[in-house]
């Protein structure tokens, strides 16, 4: 009996291997085709000419043979550097009023925060356009300078990166220990020299980390430096119109490549930053409880208050303007902007973000989870369990219009048979997976490292097979991750512009690039209301979710006391 036993589990590990093989292989080959071979043919492209002969650096000497392309990178510097350091001073007073005072109205600034995160960052950029641009309320505001070039970028970029930054730091803030403070209280040490002693120290990483985030995002950001960046060039709208404006791919490629290293740098920093801060963190810490200080309290409830209403300035502006029938002129209400009678434009392009964005939550989530799952619980194949962990990484440091544009070239190659996905759902649904990959990812390895191995060892010695195991106890011990991950692609690729702007087809085209070309039409008010439709709809599934996400835990997770 004892050897029919061992039979049996023998034959059950080799069958559970043998499945954990073939996920690690699926889950290779999907970030192998979506993501390394599209930045390899980058790479390859920006050493050929026009006709796909190799010409080696020639197109480099080529490129940064002009003034341009200088002119474009110290833009994209300026700009990036400037919203860097704006919005890490913001979100660093924001979440610190969030996290360190006894404030009221907490929870709701804390929600104001993240209203951003449910636009496109063009949305911004035409609010902005109709406060200061030429014909804006406040024109006169900006002293003769023009908001159609860096200071138009920079502020709609500050309203954009502003919530990313907000979530990082108030992590940072929250992990304070109170013996320190204890500490510095029973030395007397005055409050600015415990600031500056103390608190700042402690989030040095987080600062570091929301800083890079901030500048990457903005480095490689299109859609405000296209709709308000005016003659501002910057390396984004550099690909844009060397692929779109004149069809030279090759000379696309090294733009992309000039865009890639600087956010790769950047992303090789952030990692290192962050393995920083996980180890400075203590077993032993205290969580602080903030006292009640009535002046800071007070000043910083009216700041929280001053951001709330400068983003509901800027969207609330986007949305009047989208039902404005002409404005300045003809400031009476109407949906007349929501018939998008603009060539190629109409509500068809809504439907295929919704589309988009539903494919790409409800495939990209058990995908995510499972390339997770791989990564983090078997203990063979270490190899290429660590080649994918390093590749589902990399999605970070590449930013959406070089993927794009390589996975443009990639599936266009003479002789590959995936050039049939050309200007389809699935080419948009796959490269947009690709781009958010590495957020849910590393959320899902987050969740699986709280589930005590001892849980495979036990399924183990029980005979109890890998996917019953991953049905009965992972799944629902994880499930708010699970959740949290669905919510973050379909809200983020409901808004995605960058990552698709060079793969959709006239049936296919969504909601966003529909915004774009409004715009570059002139109309400006229907791009508008083409940007608010993303935002209701963005609002309505988040809440939508809120109400499922309870439902679920409360059936999967009945040990937790009702969820």
């Amino acid at each position: 009996m004892s050897a029919v036993a061992g039979s049996s589990g023998a034959m059950l590990r080799d069958r559970d291997d043998g499945l954990m093989r073939l996920l690690l292989i699926a889950c290779g080959l999907f970030m192998l085709i979506a993501l390394l071979l599209p930045v390899a043919m980058i790479l390859t492209r920006s050493l050929q000419d026009a006709d796909g002969a190799f010409v080696g650096l020639a197109n480099y000497r080529r490129y940064f043979g002009t003034g341009a392309p200088w002119q474009s990178m110290r833009n994209s510097l300026f700009v990036s550097g400037a919203t860097t350091a704006i919005v890490v001073t913001l979100a660093f007073a924001y979440a610190y009023a969030l996290t360190r005072t006894r404030m009221r109205w907490r929870g709701f600034f804390r929600v104001m925060a993240m209203v951003p995160l449910l636009s496109p960052s063009l949305l911004k950029a035409i609010g902005l356009v109709y406060w200061f641009g030429n014909q804006g309320l406040l024109k006169s505001v900006l002293m003769g300078e023009s908001v159609y070039g860096p200071i138009g970028i920079i502020l709609s970029c500050v309203l954009w990166t502003f919530p990313h930054a907000v979530i990082i730091l108030m992590t940072a803030l929250a992990l304070a220990d109170a013996r320190v403070y204890e500490a510095a209280t029973a030395l007397r040490t005055s409050a600015a020299r415990t600031f500056w002693r103390i608190t700042l120290p402690s989030v040095r990483y987080g600062l570091i980390g929301a800083a890079i985030v901030v500048f990457v995002n903005v480095f490689t950001d299109f859609g405000a430096a296209k709709v308000i960046g005016g003659s501002y060039s910057v390396l984004a709208t550099d690909i844009y119109k060397e692929v779109v404006g004149q069809q030279n791919f090759s000379m696309g490629a090294v733009v992309s490549v000039v865009l890639l290293l600087p956010a790769l740098l950047a992303f090789l920093l952030e990692r290192f930053v962050a393995r920083k801060q996980a180890a400075a963190l203590g077993s032993r810490a205290v969580p602080l409880v903030p006292a009640a200080r009535p002046l800071i309290d007070g000043a910083l409830f009216g700041y929280c208050l001053l951001v709330t209403l400068f983003i509901l300035a800027i969207l609330g502006m986007a949305q009047f303007a989208a039902l404005v029938k002409f404005w300045p002129y003809n400031l009476s209400l109407g949906f007349g902007h929501y018939v998008f009678n603009v060539q190629g434009v109409g509500w068809d392009n809504f439907g295929n973000s919704l589309t988009l964005a539903f494919w790409v939550a409800s495939v990209g989530t058990p995908l995510v989870f499972l390339g997770a799952y791989v990564v983090e619980k078997p203990r063979a194949d270490g190899l290429g369990r660590g080649f994918l962990h390093a590749a589902a990484l990399l999605p970070m440091a590449v930013p959406g219009l070089v993927l794009g544009l390589g996975t443009l070239l990639f599936i266009n190659q003479p002789g590959n048979p995936l050039g049939l996905l050309y200007g389809s759902m699935s080419i948009l649904v796959i490269n947009t997976l690709a781009h958010l990959y590495t957020v849910p990812h590393l959320t899902a390895v987050t969740a699986l490292k709280q589930v005590d191995r001892e849980f495979e060892a036990v399924g183990a010695s029980l005979k109890v097979p890998m996917l019953a195991l991953l049905r009965r106890v992972t799944i629902p011990v994880c499930m708010p991750a699970i959740l949290d991950i669905w919510i973050y692609l379909f809200l983020n690729a409901m808004t995605t512009l960058s990552a698709v702007i060079f793969l959709y087809s006239a049936d296919t085209k969504l909601a966003s690039v529909a915004a774009i070309h409004l715009d570059e039409a002139g109309s400006t008010a229907s791009a508008a209301a083409m940007a608010t439709l993303m935002v209701y709809a963005s609002l309505a599934v988040r809440l939508l979710h809120l109400g499922v996400s309870r439902f679920a835990l409360r059936r999967v997770q009945a040990w937790r006391g009702g969820g």
